[in-house]
């Protein structure tokens, strides 16, 4: 028998369709593995470092950015927001919609936060995010991006670029109507970041946070 893509037919009232919850509990699951994958752990490696030992620890592209530079930052910036993105691709690709879909959405950046392949240690979200956004709401997407690079450009902080454009994707999907689903979604990734970024927040309000283009400590 063939595989079914797409919407699933209604359950009729008083049955109970284990097979549509073990599709969506393998669903989250892929989409932690997909965000699990240490894209810039491998790059990094590739050039002969152990980024987790370098700068901040991060693996995320800001880390790879101060310490190997932009087309390495790049790369891994790009396939961290293809995980995200293919998770909800493949979510809807199944079906799922509403608060599912933000699961699977939150699944993938819990994954890249917390992966399994480096003891639950990881990013800090915000490319990941940015992904799982562009295939839930690409006009939303795109006003974050905005918002996220003007700040960036006008404060040459990343850490702050990423922190407002969390919130611009909130005030903006409630703005567009979106529905609650898709803001609680938002809301979940916004606390998300801002719990990555509490290290940042500190040292933004103390003044010494690194700005766009500073080399990470060796």
């Amino acid at each position: 028998m063939g595989l079914v893509i797409g919407p699933k037919p209604p359950i009729k009232p008083g049955t109970y369709n284990t097979s549509v919850d073990l599709t969506h509990g393998l669903i989250l699951l892929l989409a932690y593995l997909f965000g699990s994958i240490p894209a810039g752990v491998w790059v990094a490696r590739y050039h002969g470092i152990d980024i987790q030992k370098v700068g901040s620890g991060n693996t995320g592209a800001t880390n790879i950015q101060r310490t190997l530079g932009n087309w390495p930052a790049l790369l891994v910036a790009a396939f961290d927001i293809f995980k995200g993105g293919i998770a909800v691709l493949l979510a809807r690709l199944f079906g799922l919609e509403g608060l599912m879909l933000g699961g699977v959405a939150l699944a993938a950046v819990l994954g890249h936060n917390y992966s399994i392949f480096l003891g639950l240690r990881g990013g800090k979200g915000v490319a990941t995010s940015l992904g799982t956004l562009l295939f839930l709401d690409p006009v939303v997407a795109l006003c974050v991006m905005v918002v996220g690079v003007a700040t960036m450009a006008l404060t040459r902080y990343i850490s702050a670029g990423s922190l407002v454009g969390s919130i611009a994707a909130v005030v903006v999907s409630l703005a567009l109507g979106r529905p609650l689903w898709q803001v609680l979604t938002l809301v979940a990734l916004a606390a998300l970041i801002f719990w990555t970024h509490r290290e940042n927040i500190r040292r933004l309000q103390k003044g010494n946070e690194r700005r766009f283009g500073e080399k990470a400590a060796q």
